[in-house]
């Protein structure tokens, strides 16, 4: 009988686990809330409307409430195919990283000035929808280039944030393309004085196209390619300075706010863009962000 009220014990509580957790999923438990979960979050249009919803498989599914937030799953099922993905978010504030990776610093030994993060500000409208075009301006130099980059997603108001909790402020990831006009950034005479445009030009920061959360942010697979050929491979492993140490640092400085993204930096060699290549950046466990490139009339 022992060994019976044993079995039936574990029964009851393996049943019980699994209803917990199915209710959690309804009631809009966030990933992390969830052992092993990784959820996907799209930002979208369709009907006239602009959503949230989860990514199932080639569908997407329409949720009540904010990813910011409580939400809950809804019945409307939509085809990817059948809506327009957008910006994954609406931020008050975009940053990126300079001199993140090894790689892209070319050096030895990291420079002082790079042993501390760099941040910067894009504008929020440089950001571009997955499938947008990339539009070099009339008046810009020959070589634009791109630059494939993890983003980072704030999930919650962050100021003053330690290294040890600040993964509690970030909702996850999503696949970024930092191009940059690099006339306008490094010519010895001409340059600008900052980055302004040469970073946050319009269409300058393709964003997209899902949002990941649960993910192990500081060991993903990061890849662009132009025109279908790899230009860029690296792990995000070998960033200087990684999720946490990126957004306790900037907190201590500028407050994030939900819905806020930072870049978090390129690696190896970028090359130019030129119209009709078709650029990719593709980020392991969130999806494959793709824009073609036109020259502005």
């Amino acid at each position: 009988m022992t060994a019976r009220l044993f079995i039936f014990s574990l029964i009851v509580s393996s049943i019980t686990a699994a209803n917990f957790l199915a209710v959690a999923e309804a009631a809009g438990a966030p990933a992390k809330d969830k052992k092993d979960a990784v959820v996907k979050f799209a930002r979208f249009r369709i009907d006239g409307r602009f959503c949230y919803g989860l990514v199932e498989g080639d569908k997407v599914r329409e949720i009540s409430g904010t990813i910011f937030g409580e939400w809950k799953k809804t019945d409307k099922v939509h085809a990817l195919a059948d809506v327009m993905l957008l910006v994954p978010t609406r931020p008050r504030h975009v940053f990126a990283m300079a001199g993140n990776y090894k790689s892209h610093i070319a050096e030895a030994e990291i420079p002082p000035k790079f042993r501390i993060p760099q941040p910067f500000f894009k504008s929020p409208s440089s950001l571009l929808r997955h499938e947008g075009r990339i539009v070099i301006p009339e008046n810009a130099g020959e070589e634009v280039h791109f630059e494939a980059e993890m983003v980072i997603v704030i999930g919650k108001r962050a100021r003053k944030v330690s290294k040890e909790n600040a993964l509690d402020y970030v909702l996850g990831v999503t696949c970024g393309n930092d191009v940059s006009e690099r006339h306008w950034q490094n010519d010895e005479e001409n340059k600008d004085v900052q980055w302004w445009r040469a970073k946050g030009t319009d269409t300058f920061g393709p964003c997209g196209p899902f949002i990941a959360a649960g993910l192990n942010y500081d060991d993903l697979l990061l890849t662009l390619r132009l025109n279908g050929e790899v230009k860029q491979q690296e792990r995000t492993s070998r960033m200087i300075h990684g999720v946490a140490a990126t957004v306790s640092f900037i907190s201590k400085h500028v407050t994030l706010l939900p819905g806020d993204v930072i870049f978090t930096g390129t690696s190896g060699s970028t090359s130019k863009l030129q119209p009709g290549d078709v650029v990719e950046v593709e980020l392991q466990g969130v999806g494959i962000l793709r824009n073609r490139v036109v020259r502005e009339p």
